[in-house]
C-alpha cells in the first residue's frame, strides 16, 4: 500500500497530531494498572482509605483523559482516511479521463466501478483501522513488557512466549488470505460485470425468453464468490478461536504463576494484578492488530488494483502543438489514413483521403462495417490511428491537447445517450452557461420543441439514465440539440437521424443549415434521403473509398453507390 500512499499528499499536521494522541492515550491505558496495584498494595492492603480514595480518583482523571483522546484520535484517523480514498477516487476519475476507448475496454467498465468504491473502501477502512489498532502496538507492547518486567520478570517472559506464538501464526497464514483476497477482488469484478450487462440488456433479455439461462450465469459468478468468502471466512474461523486459546492459556500461566509466587512472598498481590492487566493489555491490542493484519492483504490487493489504473500509461498522450494554427477558412482532411482496432485481424481504414470544408457539408454512407462510425471516432481522438494523419487547418490533429481539440468538435454518437436529470441539465451538457432561451432555440432546430412542451413540466421533465423513458426518436432529438447548442468549428452526427421519420428527418436538416452554415459538418448515414442534398459524399467499402462526389455525380460514377441507391429510393428518385 505504501506504493499507493507515494502518490498522494497527506495532511502532515493532522498526522503528527495523532501520532501525539495515541501516544498519550496509551500511556494512560498503562498507567491505570499501575495505579491499581498501588491502590491494593498501599491502600487496600494497609486499609488506607485516604489513599485509596485519592489514588481512585487519579485513575478516575486518567480514564476520562484517556477517553476523550480515544474520541479524538478515532476522529483524527477517520478523517485522514476518508481524505485519502476522496483523493483516490478524485486521481482515478481524472486518470480515467485520459483513457481512450481501447484502454477502457483494457480495464472493463465493471472492474473500474469496482476498483474506485469496493477497493478504495476496503484501503479506508483497513487505515482507519491501522491508525487506531496497529499504531499503538508496538508502544503498548514495549512499555507493557517493561513494565511488567519491572514487577516480576518470569510472569513477563510468560507474555512474551505469548506474543511470539501470536506473531508466528500470522505469519503462517497471511499467505492463505493474500490469494484467497486476490481472488475475491476478481470474482466482484465478474459480478458487476453480469449484473451491469443483465441491467442493460433486460428488454433483450425478455424478448428471447432468455431469464433462466441469465441466471443461471448470475448464479455461478454469485456462488463462485460465495466459495470463495467461504473459504477465507474458514480461514478467519481458525484465528479468533486460535488467538483466545493463546490469551486464555497466558492469563491460566500468569495466575499460577503468580498465586506461587505471592505464597512464597516474593511478589505484593497488587503487582500481580497489574501484570494480568498488562498482559490482558498487550494481548487485546494484539488481537486487534491481528484483526487488522488480516485485512491489510486484502488492502494491498485492493491498492495494487488501484496502481495498475493509476499508472496506466494511455493510448493518447497530448503532445504540445509544434504548427502555426491558420485562421483562413477551416478545413478538415484525411490524409492516407489507415486505422485498426486493437487486436484486429486486419485495418477497419486502409489509406482514407477526403478534405471536407467549412460552409459545405461531407456526407460518409457504406456497408455496415464498412468503417463509417470508426471515421467520426478519430476525428475528436477516441482514438489513435496507426498510419496517416489527419489534419484540421493543415495541422495534425495528434499535436493538438485533447481539450482543444475536442472544443472544436460537436459530436452526435450513434448511440444516443442521456444522463441522468432534466432535460435541460441534458441540452445544457453541450454548452455550460447556456440560457434557457438557447435551450429552447436548439431543441426547435432538432425538433424536439414539440413533444417537450406536451410534457407536464416541459424542459424541467426527469429524464432517467440512458434516457429509456424516451423513445428512440425522441433520444436522438435531445441529443442533437445537446450537439446544435455548442459553437463548433466542426459538427460529426453519426448516423443521428436513424430513428427519424423522413418528415422528421427532412425538416430537421433544413432547420439546421442556418447553424451550421459557417461550420464543417459531417454526417455519417445509412439512409440516402439523409445524405442526397451534402455537398460531397464519400463511399465506404471494407475500410477503402469506394467513390466521392454529389449524389448525381455518384449515381453515375460509383455502382457501390447506385446499388445503395436502388435500394432505397424508387424510380423516379433515381431519375431525379
Amino acid at each position: 500500500m505504501l506504493k499507493l500512499f507515494k502518490h498522494f499528499k497527506v495532511n502532515k499536521i493532522l498526522l503528527g497530531s495523532l501520532f501525539v494522541i495515541i501516544l498519550l492515550k496509551t500511556v494512560g491505558t498503562l498507567y491505570i494498572p499501575t495505579l491499581t496495584a498501588d491502590i491494593i498494595n498501599n491502600g487496600v492492603i494497609k486499609g488506607n482509605i485516604h489513599y485509596v480514595l485519592r489514588t481512585g480518583g487519579i485513575m478516575i482523571v486518567t480514564a476520562v483523559f484517556t477517553g476523550i483522546l480515544a474520541i479524538i484520535s478515532t476522529y483524527f484517523s477517520s478523517n485522514l482516511s476518508s481524505t485519502l480514498s476522496r483523493d483516490i477516487r478524485s486521481k482515478i476519475f481524472s486518470h480515467a479521463q485520459e483513457l481512450s476507448i481501447n484502454d477502457f475496454k483494457h480495464f472493463s467498465t465493471s472492474s473500474l466501478i469496482t476498483r474506485c468504491t469496493s477497493d478504495v473502501n476496503q484501503i479506508e477502512n483497513t487505515l482507519t483501522m491501522f491508525f487506531e489498532m496497529i499504531i499503538p502496538v508496538p508502544f503498548i507492547t514495549l512499555v507493557g513488557m517493561f513494565l511488567a518486567f519491572s514487577k516480576d520478570k518470569y510472569m513477563a517472559l510468560i507474555i512474551s512466549i505469548a506474543g511470539t506464538i501470536f506473531i508466528i501464526f500470522i505469519m503462517l497464514i497471511s499467505k492463505k488470505v493474500i490469494n484467497l483476497s486476490n481472488k475475491i477482488q476478481v470474482g466482484l469484478d465478474k459480478i458487476n460485470s453480469r449484473v451491469m450487462q443483465y441491467i442493460s440488456g433486460i428488454r433483450i433479455i425478455r424478448a428471447f425468453n432468455q431469464e433462466k439461462h441469465e441466471k443461471e450465469l448470475m448464479d455461478n459468478a454469485f456462488t463462485n464468490y460465495a466459495d470463495i468468502n467461504v473459504k477465507l471466512n474458514k480461514t478467519f474461523a481458525v484465528v479468533m478461536p486460535a488467538i483466545m486459546a493463546i490469551m486464555n492459556v497466558c492469563a491460566v500461566a500468569v495466575l499460577c504463576f503468580g498465586t506461587i509466587r505471592i505464597s512464597r512472598g516474593t511478589m505484593q498481590v497488587g503487582d500481580i494484578m497489574a501484570v494480568i492487566e498488562y498482559a490482558i493489555i498487550i494481548l487485546v491490542y494484539l488481537v486487534m492488530a491481528v484483526i487488522v493484519l488480516i485485512n491489510i492483504p486484502r488492502a494491498s490487493t485492493c491498492s495494487m488494483r488501484i496502481l495498475e489504473v493509476l499508472q496506466y500509461k494511455p493510448e493518447i498522450v497530448d503532445k504540445k502543438v509544434t504548427e502555426a494554427i491558420s485562421n483562413n477558412r477551416k478545413a478538415l482532411e484525411f490524409r492516407n489514413v489507415t486505422f485498426s482496432y486493437k487486436d484486429a485481424e486486419k485495418p477497419v481504414l486502409k489509406n482514407v483521403s477526403f478534405v471536407c470544408e467549412s460552409g459545405k457539408t461531407t456526407a460518409i454512407i457504406g456497408a455496415t462495417g464498412s468503417g463509417k462510425s470508426t471515421i467520426g471516432k478519430l476525428i475528436p481522438g477516441l482514438h489513435e490511428i496507426q498510419d496517416g494523419k489527419i489534419l484540421i487547418n493543415g495541422v495534425n490533429t495528434k499535436y493538438f491537447s485533447q481539450k482543444n481539440l475536442r472544443d472544436m468538435i460537436s459530436f452526435s454518437s450513434q448511440k444516443a445517450f442521456l444522463f441522468s436529470g432534466t432535460i435541460v441539465d441534458n441540452i445544457r451538457h453541450g454548452k455550460k452557461d447556456a440560457t434557457i432561451n438557447e435551450i429552447k432555440s436548439a431543441a426547435k432546430m432538432a425538433q424536439a420543441d414539440k413533444f417537450i412542451s406536451e410534457l407536464n413540466l416541459g424542459y424541467e421533465s426527469f429524464v432517467s439514465q440512458g434516457g429509456s423513458n424516451f423513445s428512440g426518436g425522441q433520444r436522438q432529438r435531445l441529443c442533437i440539440a445537446r450537439t446544435l447548442i455548442k459553437d463548433s468549428d466542426i459538427y460529426i452526427f453519426d448516423d443521428s437521424f436513424s430513428a427519424l421519420d423522413y418528415k422528421t428527418d427532412a425538416k430537421l436538416r433544413e432547420a439546421i443549415k442556418p447553424r451550421l452554415k459557417n461550420s464543417i459538418v459531417i454526417t455519417i448515414a445509412q439512409r440516402i434521403s439523409t445524405i442526397m442534398d451534402a455537398d460531397q459524399i464519400v463511399v465506404l467499402e471494407e475500410g477503402k473509398i469506394a467513390g466521392i462526389g454529389t449524389h448525381t455525380e455518384l449515381l453515375k460514377s460509383c455502382p457501390i453507390y447506385l446499388k445503395i441507391a436502388e435500394s432505397q429510393l424508387s424510380e423516379e428518385e433515381l431519375v431525379c
